[in-house]
């Protein structure tokens, strides 16, 4: 019985291919939109978390300045010294590593060649406490440290602009008005949060960065490598305790610095993500109503057409739940392959913009089962009241109808 039903659906439905197909079109978009939404989203998660696990989940970083939001006037920000690094890594128990960095903007040439970028001054701890490596030649010796002698080694996207498909290892660049003779490259760790390219870097020695081109000893950033006995928001509160009282800030003054913990921001941004991802796909689910309204409509014409069709079943005996269950089925079929073909498109659709934007894809077959079996749902309940609508005709009015 079930076999001749689905049969007689099909038969149904094919009659009007163009109106079947307009019909499906809300339930194709209401699904493709959610598969879509979804996979981007736990993609854009899956990334922010790999971001920050390439920094390490167990670093701090101190930075110059209040963290305030908009315009801010008053004094200048009072910089770091190195003096603060080592109180920092000789007054608190629980650290593993201390890294005092100094940034600058520059513009570096090689050849007829121009690329801007950022130099960042390091001390010996900084591969350690940063998980970076030397891919090509040699990291920087204690002599380099110690001389004030500029050399550098560059990060993959430098290296690309400046010298191709060359080895860079043992030219010269021109930093600035400084030259600089490069020793080795970074291992690449590709882009961060926000687009922020980390490859796009040059490390030089912190002290031949502070005189060759900055001028003075203050310290951008110190990053801290926190212990595996410890916790980093025991280590931040230590920090913030001895940077107030080095920096003499009053008990009820604001801190005039900031000590950021990436775990900290990757959870708000993936609260965000996954904030907005369920809002996008809430946004989309509206076309699966929107899609099943159209299913009911169009259901409800079908009945009207074939009033005399249900009268002649119904008069040679067919069974009202018969008449139930083939107007059904129809609704059902509708929403059930719209939902495939929806499927289909949000996956090949979520495929490409993870190629796209640098997402991994990874299909999660809940959202895919969930998405099938949604369409199967509203098959079933807009499909409803016509099929009841159908199965309650009078025969002999159904008859009657012209």
């Amino acid at each position: 019985m079930m076999l001749n039903t689905i049969l007689l659906a099909f038969r149904a439905l094919r009659r009007n291919v163009l109106r079947s197909l307009l019909t499906m079109l809300g339930i194709v978009i209401g699904v493709a939109a959610v598969i879509a939404v979804v996979t981007l989203g736990a993609g854009a998660s899956e990334r922010i978390t790999s971001q920050v696990s390439s920094l390490g989940d167990k670093l701090l970083f101190v930075a110059p300045g209040a963290d305030r939001r908009g315009p801010q006037s008053g004094s200048a920000v009072r910089q770091f010294t190195r003096r603060d690094s080592d109180a920092v890594g000789k007054d608190i128990f629980g650290i593993e590593g201390v890294s005092p960095t100094v940034a600058k903007k520059v513009t570096t040439v090689h050849g007829n060649k121009n690329w801007s970028t950022s130099v960042t001054g390091i001390t010996e701890e900084y591969f350690r406490v940063r998980n970076a490596g030397v891919i090509r030649g040699s990291d920087f010796s204690a002599q380099h440290y110690q001389s004030g002698r500029l050399t550098c080694i560059l990060g993959k996207t430098v290296r690309e602009e400046l010298f191709g498909a060359v080895d860079s290892v043992g030219s010269t660049i021109r930093i600035g008005n400084a030259t600089c003779q490069v020793i080795g490259e970074l291992e690449s760790k590709g882009q961060a949060g926000f687009g922020n390219d980390q490859d796009n870097i040059i490390l030089a020695p912190l002290r031949a960065v502070q005189i060759r081109l900055i001028g003075n000893e203050n310290i951008t950033s110190i990053a801290v490598s926190v212990g595996s006995g410890a916790t980093n928001s025991e280590i931040k509160s230590k920090i913030e305790e001895l940077m107030r009282d080095r920096r003499n800030i009053r008990p009820k003054d604001e801190d005039d610095f900031r000590v950021l913990d990436p775990t900290e921001i990757t959870g708000v941004l993936e609260d965000v993500t996954g904030i907005l991802t369920l809002f996008l796909s809430a946004i989309a689910a509206v076309s699966l109503l929107v899609g099943g309204i159209g299913i009911m409509n169009i259901m409800l014409v079908s009945v009207t057409e074939r009033t005399r069709e249900i009268g002649i079943r119904l008069a040679i005996g067919a069974l009202e739940k018969e008449v139930l269950a083939q107007f059904l089925v129809e609704a059902v079929i509708l929403t059930t392959l719209g939902g495939c073909i929806g499927i289909s498109i949000g996956l090949a659709g979520s495929y490409m913009g993870s190629l796209y934007m640098g997402f991994e894809f990874n299909i999660d077959p809940t959202i895919v089962i969930g998405a099938f079996a949604f369409s199967a749902l509203v098959g079933v309940v807009f499909g409803f009241v016509p099929a009841r609508r159908a199965a309650r005709l009078d025969p002999i009015e159904a008859l009657r109808h012209e």
